[in-house]
């Protein structure tokens, strides 16, 4: 009787990119998921920094390093382990832009024009560029300079994911809704390349989780994010932070705690953050709060945070102090994802007749 091998765990990878310190939204959207994901001990997991792709932004290149480092701290604090987990950081698998620039050649124009993301960010240039105009009554043709001018990294965003996905045989990408549209994209083009070449890529499915909308303390009718500081609830803050934060963020008419997102979206939103950090549910938090008032809600809830995150500050913290270590899990990751990706490649140049 013929011996059957195990299968492989299917592989299983995500990036994130190193623009800013991570918000509460960032966690339970992507960070507390991997963790997950690396210990149900069902996939092969990469996860790696998108560097590349955060070059599409304005940055300074002087805070890059900083910013590639803090967030490998994050990873690691969070509780992604590199004996579980390949880390690494995209730049340093040059391989990814080579097969970007081949998937790129087999890419309609117009699929990339049709992007969701690009569309949007279009638009908002274009506005942008109208509104600058107006104001000053004069042509500028640097639109670039704009806020939220659009670069051609943005057109080709998308090829850049697809590449970082099927140079390592992904089954599984997490993902929100916001990137189904380019990860449908990647399927697409393994099978454009599959027409043309032959079989060589696995298509991806992806793995999708209930990750609550978290909106800006100080708006609820906006998302949090890192550009409204004052309303964002940064995994790093410290606790005096947090409780600051927490005290000054608005809150609805009348004073009963409960879980209306139309008539009470800023408590709601509040609701969630709690529900989502303590385990509780949301009745449970209503019925807990009965009674009072919100003040002393928002006092309950400073506390959840500051509970929920006061390892990985200490972890976070510890590591910031020791750049060293960081890197050597960078580069050890690194290493490993580069050879995965050279065979693959080895492999693309031989099917498209490259020598």
């Amino acid at each position: 009787m013929p011996y059957n091998f195990p299968m492989a765990k299917p592989v299983l990878i995500s990036g994130i990119q190193p623009s800013g310190k991570l918000h509460l939204g960032n966690y339970l959207g992507a960070l507390k998921n991997f963790v997950e994901l690396q210990n149900s001990g069902k996939y092969q997991c990469y996860f790696f920094i998108a560097d590349y792709h955060s070059l599409t932004e304005e940055f300074n290149p002087q805070e890059k390093t900083g910013q590639i480092l803090n967030l490998a701290a994050d990873y690691l604090a969070i509780g992604l382990n590199p004996k579980k987990s390949t880390l690494f950081v995209q730049s340093q698998v040059p391989q990814s832009t080579e097969l970007a620039w081949i998937l790129d050649t087999l890419t309609p124009l117009g699929e990339l024009g049709r992007m969701t993301q690009f569309k949007d960010k279009m638009e908002w240039s274009i506005k942008a560029s109208i509104d600058v105009i107006d104001k000053n009554s004069e042509i500028i043709s640097e639109k670039n300079k704009l806020p939220g001018g659009v670069n051609a990294g943005l057109l080709m965003y998308p090829t850049l994911m697809a590449a970082d996905v099927l140079l390592y045989d992904a089954a599984f990408v997490p993902v929100g809704d916001d990137q189904l549209q380019h990860l449908e994209l990647t399927r697409t083009l393994a099978r454009k390349f599959e027409s043309r070449f032959g079989k060589l890529f696995m298509e991806p499915k992806p793995l999708l989780t209930a990750t609550p909308r978290i909106m800006s303390l100080d708006n609820p009718a906006k998302k949090m994010s890192k550009s409204m500081p004052k309303g964002c609830l940064f995994i790093d803050d410290s606790p005096a932070e947090i409780e600051a934060k927490i005290k000054t963020a608005v809150t609805d008419s009348g004073s009963e705690v409960k879980y209306d997102p139309q008539s009470k979206a800023a408590i709601a939103n509040l609701m969630i953050i709690y529900k989502e950090l303590s385990g509780k549910s949301l009745e449970t938090i209503k019925k807990q709060f009965q009674g009072k008032g919100y003040g002393e809600f928002k006092k309950s809830l400073a506390g959840v945070v500051i509970e929920h995150f006061a390892d990985f500050r200490k972890k976070k913290a510890a590591l910031m102090q020791k750049p060293a270590t960081i890197k050597t899990v960078l580069k050890s990751g690194s290493t490993k994802a580069r050879k995965v990706a050279e065979k693959k490649m080895q492999e693309v140049r031989k099917k498209i007749g490259l020598i």
